[in-house]
């Protein structure tokens, strides 16, 4: 699983640099990964690797200066093109809402013209794989409006429908593309759902901050309590495994990972419970959401800290953490998952049989 996570991160990388340039690659992120995890996890075994599969890539810093098995082809692809057009409308939200340096029109003005630029780049690669990004664009610029209209009592999920519809999309179109039309629903399904769960998630960790400096945040503009989202969080978690075992899949140990596992303790996580093979929640306040938690993550497992070193510290709260590699029993994951060690264990790469 280490080794399919670290293919899917630097293939997704690495095709935005080739189809957008070296700029392009900061716009890497965990929504993009999914979407290649997704269109490979579908794809039929011995696939012609035009479509999608592996080639080696040379040594990369972030990789500890090794080469690697990277993903490539149309999963990377449309993973590049979704990553490019949430980025560009990140710029542009931060622009708006004149986060940091982004208040000078200097800087701001140089911010608007990446997004453009990005934007007609997405355009264009979503075009080669019949994707049209204008459902993300659309999705994108309507958040604004929502958040304008929401007030004590709306339903906080008006507030998170454009990111459900977007994702929605994304994941859908790699049923397509991977010649699984029948997945398309339960696959749009979950990431309306997983849509969903980011932007509480994120809302939630956020909370705290944005009262003190007087932003904006959907919870306290709805007046949805703690109670509440958490309830919605777990409803999202329950209804992404439920889509996903409506899906067929040549290969969905990764996605149950991704999608089922590491959401349920993302969920734990933000709320402060304990998953059952992790212990205890750490003492310090956490730091990072979930989407800028998992891109630590992926640092830590490129550089090989995760699994080399004996230590490394957990990217959402600091905590230090056992390396996989030094782990003696750690099977007790699959009674996390429910699996009992079978077949649809979760796969995380714990080192025990069931799930390598």
């Amino acid at each position: 699983m280490r080794v399919e996570w670290t293919a899917h991160l630097c293939g997704l990388c690495l095709a935005l640099r080739r189809a957008h340039g070296q700029s392009a690659r900061l716009a890497t992120n965990y929504d993009g990964l999914l979407v290649s995890v997704l269109y490979d996890a579908q794809r039929a075994p011995g696939e012609n690797a035009g479509a999608g599969g592996r080639r080696t890539a040379g040594p990369c810093p972030l990789r500890g200066m090794r080469t690697a098995p990277v993903a490539c082809g149309t999963g990377a692809d449309l993973a590049a093109v979704v990553s490019l057009v949430l980025a560009s409308a990140k710029i542009r939200d931060h622009v708006h809402d004149r986060d940091g340096a982004l208040a000078r029109p200097a800087l701001a003005a140089a911010a608007r013209g990446v997004a453009r630029r990005w934007d007609r780049a997405g355009a264009r690669g979503g075009a080669r794989l019949g994707f049209d990004t204008a459902v993300l664009v659309d999705a994108v610029e309507r958040q604004p409006r929502l958040e304008a209209l929401a007030g004590p009592g709306s339903p906080v999920l008006a507030v998170t429908e454009p990111a459900e519809v977007a994702t929605a999309a994304a994941f859908a179109h790699t049923a397509r593309l991977a010649g699984r039309p029948a997945n398309a629903a339960p696959l749009a399904g979950a990431g309306r759902l997983f849509g969903r769960l980011a932007h509480l998630l994120d809302a939630v960790q956020d909370r705290a901050a944005d009262e003190a400096a007087g932003g904006w945040n959907p919870l306290t503009a709805t007046g949805t309590g703690t109670a509440e989202a958490r309830r919605l969080c777990d409803e999202a978690v329950r209804g992404v495994e439920r889509e996903l075992a409506s899906a067929e899949f040549s290969d969905g140990r990764l996605v149950h990972v991704l999608l089922v596992h590491e959401l349920r303790r993302a969920v734990d996580r933000t709320f402060g419970a304990a998953c059952a093979h992790t212990g205890p929640p750490a003492p310090e306040p956490r730091g990072r959401g979930l989407l800028a938690g998992c891109a630590v993550w992926a640092g830590l497992l490129c550089t090989c800290r995760i699994c080399c070193r004996e230590t490394y510290p957990d990217p959402w709260t600091g905590k230090e953490r056992e390396g996989w590699c030094h782990k003696a029993d750690c099977c007790d994951c699959c009674d996390c998952c429910n699996c009992g060690g079978s077949d649809s264990c979760c796969g995380c790469g714990c080192g025990c049989s069931c799930c390598d």
